[in-house]
């Protein structure tokens, strides 16, 4: 059947999740919060379902990468440190007739007639009003609307009858000051910060100021060298966790796509600079090369790392049920990086309300552990007795290209900040020299590659990709509309549905029961005997279960050669297969994981 519209695409899905137990809205009773959402109970397994797997797939199949589990409340201090106290805000401008806010860089471009007034008055009462507005009408619109707009805005300046003044009109191009949805002005943009502030103890003043982290990022930074010292791990490494957060959207929006309260699933996986790669390797592996495609080496510097783990990335996509066909790599410009970025990738998907970001895989150099060990006094260094010994068995000619290779380094980084030349010149040699004497001790701060993804986002991601309709004709002959989620079976919610033919028949529930209990410890399995055995298939197939297992008299012995043998139903095709008993754990599990 015709694929539905994006909007309509997306309307069902939403109705899917509530009806299904997927989505819930936060506080619904109450009129629900905005940009705050609930798992149900389908919706609470497959979230647990996607966390695991990205556990397993980056912490326990690893040996290079280990777990941490930190605090929500850290010391704000933190926040200065990696810049979200002073910048991590986005512009925002308000309506001056609603006072509804806008984020700025997301209102589109408008053309049209605006229409100018210099202020009002009140004839009835002599009260002038001074202040200057403007109402942007599209082509074709009369100008009595945008007199009408214009005569609210003053009256809710305490006008009772408004009489305007200084009307004039200018033709306008691309405009993005005036509100999309009424034409009234908006006001500057101006810097909103989107980290959520509470308070730590008993007094709720500046002092004891604390803040919802924005990222789990930050605390595997500062906790970087307990965990280095205590898991008997050597860079390269990683350290990776899973973790709420939390960003005071001005527009949560498309579902659970943004939110104000989500998790994430993060790495930092710490690396050599290249200079100590090249020090101790006597060379940098080349990306162009493809060395990135196998095991990492030790002659591999940031960028083949990058690429690895973009590559590393894509594959779990993959092994959880989204195909690259799904998904695209959007490779920042270099105008689009942050000022200590050297690359970063965005992998993105196609939902239903257009291609959106789901996960981002950076290389921010030395930033973030330089940041911390210049707020806090504590070092972040590591040192190295091979890098050490290493530099010592370096020409000199070898030692002093280093040198002029790095501060060349320097020197473009400062620029690129904005440093002006007359300074950034001594600051790159000194900042340079001060690098290559620590490489000469062994001692270096590791760069860092961090994958980061949005658990939510990736939920929603696996929902709609999942999502199918179709046309399927019932044993009488009727056509009715087939909703299926399709999960792939490690991600899968309920892994299998087992049903009793007839739930009037003791001997058929109690065997369907003791064949419940046997795929318990293995899987989640849900049990349902109400019903037309089609009705059941049918609701398994909208939760997204893949198998189904029903119990009916051949199971019982009513056909000998067929006794102790159940019907394993499989979602996707509708296939039905006569399987023995015996052999249900290990056919449902094999098919699970290696599906």
């Amino acid at each position: 059947m015709a694929e539905p519209k994006t909007n309509e695409l997306m309307e069902k899905i939403v109705s899917l999740c509530k009806r299904r137990g997927f989505v819930f809205q936060s506080s619904e009773i109450y009129g629900g919060i905005q940009g705050f959402w609930d798992y149900g109970p389908l919706g609470s397994e497959l979230k647990r379902n996607v966390k695991e797997l990205w556990w397993n797939a980056m912490m326990r199949a690893r040996e290079d990468v280990v777990g941490l589990d930190a605090t929500i409340i850290m010391h704000p201090q933190i926040w200065r440190a990696s810049g979200h106290v002073d910048t991590f805000s986005d512009p925002m401008c308000d309506c001056l007739l609603t006072k509804r806010r806008f984020r700025a860089d997301q209102i589109e471009p408008q053309s049209g007639i605006a229409y100018h007034y210099s202020g009002a008055s009140d004839p009835s009462t002599g009260k002038q009003v001074a202040e200057p507005y403007s109402v942007l009408l599209p082509p074709g619109k009369p100008p009595e609307s945008a007199r009408r707009t214009a005569t609210q805005f003053y009256a809710g300046r305490g006008l009772a009858q408004v009489e305007l003044q200084g009307e004039r009109t200018e033709k306008v191009e691309g405009s993005t000051r005036y509100n999309p949805e009424n034409g009234s002005l908006l006001t500057e943009a101006r810097p909103f910060n989107l980290m959520l502030k509470t308070y730590v103890g008993p007094v709720a003043d500046e002092d004891n100021i604390a803040y919802l982290r924005p990222e789990t990022a930050q605390a595997i930074f500062a906790q970087f060298k307990n965990v280095l010292e205590t898991s008997r791990q050597s860079v390269p490494f990683g350290i990776g966790q899973i973790g709420k957060a939390f960003r005071n959207e001005v527009t949560p929006r498309n579902f659970t796509f943004r939110s104000r309260e989500f998790e994430q699933m993060e790495l930092e996986f710490f690396i050599r600079p290249d200079e100590a790669v090249e020090v101790l390797a006597g060379g940098v592996a080349q990306a162009a090369a493809g060395g990135w495609k196998g095991s990492p080496a030790s002659d591999w510097g940031w960028e083949v790392w990058h690429k690895y783990w973009v590559e590393q990335r894509v594959q779990f996509y993959e092994d959880i049920g989204l195909p690259r066909t799904s998904l695209e790599e959007y490779w920042q410009k270099p105008e689009e990086l942050a000022h200590y970025a050297r690359a970063t990738v965005d992998i993105l998907f196609k939902f239903p309300f257009g291609t959106q970001e789901l996960e981002g895989i950076a290389a921010r150099g030395d930033f973030d552990l330089s940041q911390h060990q210049k707020h806090s006094g504590k070092s972040m260094e590591v040192f190295e007795e091979e890098l050490k010994n290493a530099w010592g068995r370096l020409e000199e000619a070898k030692r002093q290209d280093l040198l002029r290779r790095t501060t060349e380094a320097r020197l473009q980084a400062l620029r690129k900040k904005g440093v002006a030349e007359a300074e950034a010149g001594p600051q790159a040699a000194a900042e340079a020299k001060a690098f290559v004497d620590k490489l000469a001790r062994g001692v270096y701060i590791p760069h860092v590659i961090e994958p980061s993804a949005g658990a939510d986002r990736l939920i929603l991601a696996l929902i709609c990709h999942a999502f199918h309709e179709e046309e399927v004709t019932d044993d009488k002959g009727k056509k009715e509309t087939r909703v299926v989620m399709r999960f792939h079976p490690r991600v899968a919610p309920i892994k299998v549905g087992v049903f009793p033919l007839l739930k009037n028949k003791p001997e058929l529930v109690r065997k369907a029961g003791e064949v419940r209990d046997l795929l318990r410890p293995h899987m989640s399995v849900f049990y349902d005997d109400a019903g037309a055995i089609g009705r059941r298939y049918r609701r398994q197939d909208e939760a997204g279960t893949p198998f189904g297992v029903t119990i009916d008299f051949d199971t019982l012995g009513e056909t000998p050669d067929l006794k102790e043998t159940v019907t394993l139903r499989h979602r996707d095709s509708m296939k039905q297969e006569r399987v023995p008993i015996t052999e249900l754990v290990a056919r449902l599990t094999a098919a699970i994981r290696g599906a």
